[in-house]
């Protein structure tokens, strides 16, 4: 078995005072928090055969041909738009390759490859490579093979361990037959099964250790051992040379044992209170930043060299809704708060207005989905309705000047609009749009999202 801490003997206590302790576990708690996450995710779906997210082993491809309810709690603001597929990548022993269908004019899908930093370092799909059939390679780190006859484009991923997913349009409810057929045509395969050819010696087994929940991530010290055990599937970038470095100073990094009874109490206590520093500063940013619409999502997703070491964007990314796509693939205007700078709460009544030619502007589709809080997932309503989309346009009201009037609350509205009625819950919760291969004019800020307006 492979055990990428055995190795390593416990070390000595570090040899910093609390005060240092305290600034570099922040700093490696808003670094370390979406991969510590996405881990907590991947052993939900990839390993723990009891959990009820369970989707299938490494390197197999899972597809969930319905979209997603309350009933899904592993990810936070799912979507419900598009049926996904997902694949956890084990690159270790040999590439993979992903074979896609033709998929008709009209209908969106992707393919999100995410690493263990959970950058989204790759696309496959409508906007990337087009709806015609193709076979793409994944490589990991060090690969350095020639490319097979047949193969579209080589992808490579920094980290051995990954995931993908696959994001299918669904029209309508009557539609997913049609989805489950497209599905059908996704593939994974390793390299040596599509060339005919004898595999490889397998990669050692991974004796994957037990996560901590989400609560007990942004607490518990044994996060900084959770990220121990994450960093040597993840070679250290050149640019993170240096951070690594400050990190080990408390005794975080690849091949270390991070031990919180070893340490004094003076230092034990530093620790919890730089983690407790890191959230401080991620309500912060939030407050001051993604709240106030100074920054977006947009922000908080895409490759290392979008990110290019803004770390604080990619935890908020992650806290806020994990595994978001980069911008070009889409965007997600937030209403965390009303046009009055009032959080949003099930007890008022709010309104979004659009004009007759200020629907989102959009190359596929676009939602608006509500999330309940704190839990950051989708809320039971009597409709069962957790989203007002494109595809639901001919049947939503027109005002009198020919645009589109969206109403939130938690009861209905006149039963004349029930259709533009998105069911909220009593207490708080907040609103996601989403626009799939936004167009241009979205993606530069000329156009900007309504303003939310609180009715009563």
């Amino acid at each position: 078995m492979l055990m990428p801490n055995a190795a390593a003997a416990k070390g000595a206590v570090p040899d910093v005072t609390p005060q240092e302790a305290r600034a570099i576990a922040k700093e490696a708690t808003i670094y370390g928090f979406p991969m510590v996450d996405n881990y907590r995710i991947q052993y939900a779906y990839f390993v723990d055969r009891k959990d009820p997210e369970y989707k299938g082993t490494w390197n197999t491809l899972f597809n969930t041909a319905r979209v997603y309810t309350p009933d899904d709690k592993a990810i936070q603001t799912p979507n419900s738009d598009t049926p996904y597929s997902s694949v956890g990548i084990d690159l270790r022993a040999e590439p993979l390759v992903f074979t896609v269908p033709e998929v008709e004019k009209g209908r969106y899908y992707s393919i999100q490859f995410i690493d263990m930093y959970t950058f989204n370092f790759a696309y496959v799909g409508s906007r990337a490579t087009g709806n015609e059939a193709g076979k793409f390679l994944l490589a990991g780190p060090g690969w350095t093979g020639e490319t097979p006859p047949g193969i579209k484009a080589v992808i490579h991923c920094e980290t051995e361990l990954a995931m993908a997913l696959y994001r299918t349009q669904l029209f309508n409810p009557t539609d997913i037959d049609n989805v489950k057929k497209i599905q059908a045509g996704y593939k994974v395969e390793p390299l040596s099964a599509f060339l005919g050819k004898p595999a490889p010696a397998a990669a050692p087994k991974i004796d994957f250790i037990k996560p901590l929940s989400g609560k007990a991530e942004k607490t518990s010290p044994r996060f900084f051992a959770v990220l121990n055990f994450i960093l040597p599937f993840c070679p250290t970038n050149p640019a993170e040379i240096d951070i690594m470095a400050r990190f080990a100073r408390i005794g975080v990094g690849g091949g270390k044992v991070f031990d919180p009874k070893a340490l004094s109490p003076d230092l034990q206590k530093a620790i919890k209170a730089g983690m407790a520093d890191a959230w401080a500063e991620f309500a912060d940013y939030k407050k001051t930043e993604l709240d106030t619409g100074k920054r977006s999502s947009a922000n908080g997703f895409g490759t290392r060299a979008f990110l290019n070491g803004d770390y604080m964007s990619r935890m908020a990314g992650a806290v806020l809704g994990i595994y978001g796509n980069s911008k070009e693939e889409a965007l997600y205007p937030v209403y965390f708060i009303d046009s009055d700078g009032k959080s949003l709460d099930g007890s008022a009544k709010y309104t979004i207005h659009f004009g007759p030619d200020g629907l989102p502007p959009v190359n596929a589709f676009w939602s608006l989905t509500l999330y309940k809080l704190p839990s950051s997932l989708l809320s039971a309503n009597p409709l069962n309705r957790y989203l007002i989309n494109s595809p639901m346009l001919p049947d939503l009201k027109r005002d009198a000047d020919g645009g589109i009037t969206l109403h939130i609350q938690h009861d209905s509205p006149d039963k004349d609009i029930e259709a533009n009625w998105l069911p909220a819950p009593e207490g708080p919760f907040f609103v996601v749009m989403r626009l799939y291969w936004p167009k241009q004019e979205a993606i530069d800020g000329k156009w900007k999202a309504p303003p939310l307006e609180r009715t009563s």
